[in-house]
């Protein structure tokens, strides 16, 4: 449902459509609707969105927002992360009120992923 002055879709830059597309596909059972060749977009994903294609990527080193997923099982979904191509920019670590992990997809944008603290 859209509301009113709430955040509703969030656009990322992609080199390679493709690879965007295979990455999340793999690592995140996304789905893709494609608008041209320079445009895909993803919906049901906690925020709709979609990649643009652009040969800049995102970086919290640049400045970049950082979008980040939350996952009740850290280590399986790092290790789905691995297994679809991603790069493992800083390991899982602790942090006031859970533990996180960032990585790089394919296009080379910078993600994190947080969980609760370990019981």
């Amino acid at each position: 449902m859209n509301q009113h002055e709430k955040i509703n879709y969030v656009e990322l830059p992609a080199k390679d459509m493709q690879k965007a597309k295979t990455f999340f596909s793999r690592a995140f059972d996304w789905e893709f609707e494609d608008y041209g060749p320079n445009y895909t977009a993803f919906s049901n994903q906690g925020l709709d969105g979609g990649f643009f294609k652009s040969e800049q990527c995102t970086s919290t080193t640049n400045g970049s927002a950082l979008i980040v997923f939350y996952s009740a099982d850290i280590n399986s979904t790092l290790s789905k992360v691995t297994t679809a191509g991603g790069n493992i920019i800083k390991p899982i670590f602790s942090f006031p009120g859970g533990r996180r992990f960032h990585f790089s997809d394919p296009n080379g944008n910078e993600y994190a992923v947080w969980a609760h603290p370990a019981e």
